[in-house]
């Protein structure tokens, strides 16, 4: 359970600093996403969190 709470913070802290650090870049991304056709973004978040848990997987076993 400490790993997934610090892996929040982690993952908080990084999307706060890019969104600190580049404002319009963000801005823009989300108005595409707005923008967007579902079945991509659903791929795409799909892809994503297969390799995150892929990842992590990794990192536990070796």
């Amino acid at each position: 359970m400490k790993d997934l709470i610090a892996a929040l913070g982690l993952m908080l802290a990084i999307e706060g600093l890019c969104l600190a650090a580049f404002p319009a870049a963000w801005r823009r991304a989300m108005e595409a996403a707005l923008h967007a056709p579902e079945t991509p973004m659903r791929l795409a978040g799909l892809g994503v969190g297969a390799l995150g848990v892929l990842l992590v997987f990794l990192i536990r076993t070796f």
